[in-house]
């Protein structure tokens, strides 16, 4: 896995390219936990992931699983240990207040299917393929496929993917809604996700910040309760000044410009 930064760190690149096929074992899931803490300072906006990983017969590949491997001689209790640190890593990353775009080229499988549901933005190329083979390993889903992943398909594909194992395609993705957008190779997915990026780099930091948490926050609330969490994302504008650059800097963004914004400020939640 190679992690790096443009824009003075404010966009992060995280490029699967690691043992045989990006198979996700203990190694990985530890950059993921460090990647997220870097997510998490003031200076991190967005990230792109992304993989050109090919294999020996030229296939590209994305995420092909777990690495199951590595668990042969683990016994039971080491197993579950480790598939919930898997499982709170994620679900960290799919909070870090920064905006998350992923171009998917090639097989994500597995582990890779429920990596995908870290991402705000998913981008298909013409050779993605998505799929949840764990059944038919004994096992379930444990980082989010079950849990997660119907909210985003629905539960009726959910189930289909998870009990029978079928894989879908870069199209299919698109029409349950597992992905967003399409493109046809990585490069035109990467251009899309800086594209992306850049919109994100011209707002308020701690507003953007604040609009991530609050909504996924509301995510299955009561009205009440959402509205309470709009409420704190708002207050935290206010609180942070970024509101008043806004308000003092309204002609020059109408007019396309970027306001000289601070840093990201602590969330409200």
């Amino acid at each position: 896995m190679k992690i790096t930064t443009e824009q003075d760190g404010r966009i992060v690149l995280l490029e699967l390219d690691h043992g045989k096929a990006n198979e996700m074992g203990r190694a990985e899931v530890a950059q993921i936990e460090q990647l997220t803490n870097m997510l998490e300072e003031p200076a991190a906006r967005a990230l792109v992931t992304f993989s050109r990983r090919r294999t020996a017969k030229g296939t590209p590949v994305f995420v092909s699983g777990a690495n199951v491997a590595e668990r042969a001689d683990w016994p039971d209790e080491l197993v579950k240990t480790h598939v919930s640190w898997q499982r709170d890593v994620l679900a960290r990353l799919r909070r870090a207040p920064v905006l998350h775009v992923m171009v998917v080229d090639g097989a994500a499988l597995g582990w890779g299917t429920e990596f995908v549901l870290t991402a705000d933005w998913r981008i298909a190329c013409d050779a993605a393929q998505f799929g949840l083979p764990e059944t038919g390993l004994g096992i379930v889903p444990g980082a989010g496929g079950t849990s997660e992943l119907w909210a985003e398909i629905g539960v009726a594909h959910a189930l289909r993917l998870g009990m029978t194992g079928e894989r879908v395609g870069a199209d299919e993705a698109l029409a349950i809604g597992l992905v967003q957008e399409r493109a046809t190779t990585v490069d035109q997915g990467l251009a899309r996700a800086r594209a992306m990026c850049t919109a994100v780099l011209r707002r308020s930091p701690t507003a953007v910040a604040e609009f991530k948490r609050a909504l996924l926050a509301s995510v299955g609330r009561a009205p009440a309760a959402r509205a309470e969490l709009e409420h704190q994302a708002y207050v935290a504008c206010v609180d942070s000044g970024e509101a008043a650059i806004g308000r003092a800097s309204f002609d020059a963004v109408r007019a396309g410009e970027t306001p000289a914004w601070g840093p990201r400020a602590t969330g409200s939640g």
